[in-house]
């Protein structure tokens, strides 16, 4: 803990022009480390979500050249992500795919980019804040799934016809004739990619974990697709086409699809409210990362983001959010501002410019079992496991929200995931009164600010108790009182450790109390908690809950 303490008061990086000469080295080289994630993963998420390849690259491109000036987060790394595939892909679809349904989705794009912006200006970065984590989860693993399915066929090198116009349901229903379909070389490139992208983390060798899988994938996969001939003698969709990579780069989004607005207004809502929530999440699982400890304006990276995607829209390229597998691999590697992401940006524009065809001699289905790992990741049994330990009704949500999903699109799914969870509190003893607004007194004296929250902290009102918190400065001794809420769920609970975390890293002290009277619905830290409806006397009873972790 003191050294974390030491490193975070004298040791900063500096930010703007001090900080690009004093950290060049180490930024640069977790700019080139990122640079080869990030490269073939922007190919293939480009491809899956039936966009050029070549508009992947060019959003990780503005995602590194111009949003890493802008960005509130000095570490998270910019780019295009597998988590908004299911929503381009199918925005291209109902606008009629193909090129015209790429026109048209660029066009929801550019307004949702904007609306992103007003987010940020709008102070809503506490957007996260009002999602379940338990819908959250779910959406997740409804994508991870979604991925997997899509994926599949392009792992085995199968026509595109046969898998063209599907949901995830028929896809998965239909693997047994993908497989019968399979092309042999190909599925053996993305068979052996997949198991590098799987197997080799779960090696303890130290030499292997240093080098990044997708690199190690496609120094395999690259030179069997030459031996196979894959290029000249097999099927042009079994490799990557990039075409003129400047010559692609002009004013390539239509605003037409307004013409359709019941389409048009639900993609703008998912771009919008998806990729904002995607990026959010990871500014604030990046931050916890940082060596420094380091806080991220999330409302000036909102903003940020919402810029860089109004950009590559306009130009052709995929949304991009701040990415966390990327970011995550910046802070491993040793990067300390945002240089990082800069430099990741300068290499990959290099790169394209001078060795597009060796980008060309990718076979797709070493592409595809990048995305597919990312889809395993996502829906990976453990998150269903780990789950069902918050709680039954957790797992319910969870499922549900995953279930409408993939029968109807992730608006519906997250939406009937929130519904289900309000239910549920109902249920519980939350009146409906403060569902939306928890009734909160706060009170100070000396050193010590008293937080007394009535009738129900949940997902729905943390916002509101957030806001209130954040207005206490540091270094006080905070009391959060919950002897008078009937019910407090899982989501907050969580929330309110975080900001325990934070608050108690800048100095000050910080418990939680009145949870005695109140009983879990599991055996999880973070479980949902109700009150025992039995009278208790409040003398002066005051348990700390989170002393116990």
């Amino acid at each position: 803990m003191s050294t974390n303490h030491n490193i975070s008061n004298h040791a900063m990086p500096k930010d703007g022009w001090e900080g690009f000469k004093e950290n060049f080295s180490t930024d640069a080289v977790s700019g080139f480390i990122v640079f080869l994630l990030a490269l073939p993963l922007s190919l293939g998420i480009a491809k899956a979500s039936d966009f050029p390849p070549l508009m992947g690259v060019l959003s990780a491109i503005i995602g590194g050249l111009v949003v890493s000036f802008l960005a509130g987060s000095r570490l998270t790394i910019k780019g295009p992500a597998a988590g908004l595939i299911v929503i381009v892909a199918g925005a291209v679809s109902e606008f009629g795919g193909g090129e015209k349904g790429w026109h048209l989705a660029l066009g929801a794009m550019v307004v949702a980019g904007l609306i992103q912006v007003l987010f940020g200006i709008l102070k809503l970065g506490k957007l996260s804040d009002f999602f379940p984590l338990s819908a959250i989860h779910g959406m997740l693993a409804a994508i991870g799934i979604i991925i997997i399915a899509k994926q599949i066929p392009v792992l085995l090198g199968v026509d595109p016809a046969l898998s063209a116009g599907k949901d995830p349901l028929e896809l998965i229903a239909e693997i047994p004739q993908f497989i019968k379909s399979m092309h042999l070389q190909a599925s053996s490139i993305g068979i052996i990619s997949l198991i590098i992208m799987m197997g080799l983390p779960m090696l303890s060798n130290k030499l292997i974990k240093k080098v990044p899988l997708p690199l190690l994938a496609l120094a395999i996969a690259m030179p069997l697709a030459a031996y196979y001939g894959l290029k000249y003698q097999g099927p042009s969709y079994l490799m990557v086409k990039l075409g003129d990579f400047m010559g692609s780069i002009h004013l390539n989004a239509s605003m037409a699809g307004i013409s359709q607005p019941g389409i048009f207004v639900k993609y703008v809502i998912m771009f919008a409210l998806v990729g904002s929530l995607e990026s959010l999440l990871t500014v604030k699982a990046v931050d916890m990362l940082d060596p420094y400890k380091r806080k991220s304006n999330s409302n000036k990276d909102l903003i940020a983001v919402g810029i860089g995607n109004t950009l590559a829209a306009l130009l052709g390229g995929l949304p991009m959010i701040s990415e966390v597998a990327r970011s995550s691999a910046n802070v491993n590697s040793g990067a300390k501002t945002r240089w990082a992401n800069f430099f990741h940006g300068v290499f990959i524009l290099t790169f394209v410019l001078l060795a597009s065809p060796l980008i060309e001699m990718i076979p797709n289905s070493a592409l595809a079992a990048m995305l597919i790992t990312v889809g395993i990741k996502l829906a990976h049994p453990k998150e269903f496991v780990q789950t069902f330990k918050i709680g039954k009704e957790q797992l319910a949500i969870f499922l549900v929200t995953i279930f409408f999903t993939l029968l109807e699109d992730l608006l519906l799914g997250i939406a009937a995931g929130i519904t289900l969870k309000l239910i549920l509190h109902l249920f519980r003893g939350a009146p409906i009164s403060a569902l939306f607004k928890a009734p909160i007194e706060v009170s100070f004296e000396g050193d010590d600010y008293l937080v007394s929250i009535e009738k129900a902290a949940v997902f729905s009102n943390f916002i509101g108790i957030k806001n209130r918190l954040q207005e206490i400065p540091p270094g006080f001794n905070v009391t959060i009182d919950l002897h008078k809420t009937r019910f407090v769920d899982h989501s907050v609970l969580e929330n309110l450790h975080h900001i325990q975390h934070d608050y108690e890293h800048s100095g000050g002290r910080f418990q939680i109390v009145g949870l005695s009277d109140h009983k879990p619905i599991s055996e999880h830290t973070f479980a949902a908690r109700k009150k025992i409806m039995q009278h208790i006397s409040h003398r002066k009873k005051r348990t700390k809950f989170f002393s116990k972790m």
